[in-house]
């Protein structure tokens, strides 16, 4: 077999996966070109296997490739491979998987059979997650709608209040303003992250700001830079300017240096710092093996370096690698998006987000888009923080080694 040279990079696993199971005669020409003859080409192979951990390998493979697509033409052959070899598989994991790509497909009945998934308290949470995020990636109201009733399952608390993001809502905003003060610290910060990525959500999160529904401390300055960006005016008339420091960095540093000299960082307490850390750092930020993976991993950064620390909490955007540059992407469907590519090809864009850390958009999807020199990482965050939060904040990120965060 031979593979085109233009095919696109993230068919080429499915289409290496495949050649033990064709002989040279019996494969139709794939033109690069072409998606629809590898699509074709891949569901014939399912038809012709049936060892699982090949079906679930293959099908796992289109599922990455068709990421972010929807109404994707279905090959000719996979209605009768669907019915029947996949849908009736002893094999869970089968099932789900040929679900998924007949969504992919714009099949009506598999939409409802994972509408009927997701509703189904006894299935495997899995399961239901699965069915949950594919039909929201394929921008399913319905799937929307329920939303409001899996907010108050504690397994799919966070994936509802995320969810909200994917597809706008109408009802969204109430829902999660109304229920906000119940919310965990995790599910709070996931709450502002979601109203701050729309239009008409944001504007809603203004006016809770401005009657004290939601404290002006719980937006951290990643989510002003972007309620800046969407409401403007209106925004900075409340929470006031969102300013840069680097133009002024060696005086601003010198002031965090003075606050943290002498005995003071000696009676700074590292399991508070944690604390601090977990609300502003982690969601971007690996140390000692936990966190975000949209920033560099801090483990083994010079982190004893009280310079270091400051230069790069001070002025992030100093000098940032291309890989770590902020992309501002806006939707179609009028959702805005901030992160950093962590893959591209000729139809699609994947971001690493502080929301999540796979983000895949349709480059069909996309209406602007925008890279900035500067780092995912707000300026101005030591400014947030109070003196002790900034010491206690130092003092942590200057240990060895993990430490109990307080309780």
């Amino acid at each position: 077999m031979t593979i085109p040279p233009n095919t696109p990079v993230h068919w080429l696993p499915c289409l290496l996966a495949i050649i033990p199971f064709f002989v040279l005669d019996s494969i139709s020409p794939v033109f690069a070109d072409d998606e629809t003859k590898v699509l074709q080409l891949l569901v014939e192979t399912l038809n012709q296997t049936d060892e699982p951990k090949v079906q679930e390998s293959l099908m796992r493979g289109m599922i990455a490739g068709l990421e972010g697509r929807r109404g994707v033409t279905a090959p000719e052959n996979w209605s009768t491979v669907f019915n029947t070899k996949l849908a009736g598989s002893k094999h869970p994991e089968i099932r789900n998987l040929a679900l998924q790509l007949s969504q992919f497909f714009g099949d009506a009945d598999a939409k409802q059979l994972a509408l009927d998934k997701v509703r189904d308290k006894n299935a495997a949470p899995k399961s239901r997650r699965q069915a949950l995020w594919s039909l929201l990636n394929q921008q399913n109201e319905e799937a929307s709608d329920l939303l409001e009733f899996l907010i108050e399952e504690p397994e799919f608390c966070l994936d509802a209040i995320r969810g909200f993001a994917a597809v706008e809502n109408a009802a969204g905003p109430t829902i999660l303003l109304d229920r906000y003060s119940k919310f965990s610290e995790e599910q709070r910060r996931a709450v502002i992250e979601t109203l701050a990525s729309r239009q008409f959500y944001a504007e809603r999160l203004l006016a809770a700001l401005k009657l004290d529904r939601i404290p002006r401390s719980d937006i951290p300055v990643h989510v002003a830079r972007s309620l800046n960006k969407i409401l403007g005016q209106a925004f900075i008339d409340y929470y006031g300017e969102v300013k840069p420091v680097t133009t002024d960095r060696i005086k601003t540093i010198a002031k965090y240096k003075r606050m943290v000299s002498g005995t003071a960082l000696e009676n700074a307490d590292a399991s508070r710092g944690r604390m601090v850390y977990e609300k502003t750092c982690a969601s971007c930020h690996v140390l000692y093996g936990t966190g975000g993976k949209i920033g560099p991993d801090l483990t083994g950064s010079n982190r004893a370096n009280l310079d270091y620390i400051l230069l790069n909490s001070v002025a992030p955007s100093y000098d940032v690698p291309e890989s770590y540059q902020m992309v501002l992407i806006q939707t179609i469907d009028g959702r805005l998006v901030n992160g950093v590519i962590a893959e591209e090809d000729g139809t699609r864009v994947v971001l690493k987000t502080v929301e999540q850390p796979r983000l895949v958009i349709a480059k069909a999807d996309i209406e602007t888009r925008k890279t900035s020199e500067k780092s995912m990482m707000p300026e101005g965050q030591l400014d947030q923080m109070k003196p002790q939060e900034v010491r206690d904040l130092i003092k942590y990120l200057q240990t060895t080694e993990q430490v109990e965060m307080v309780k």
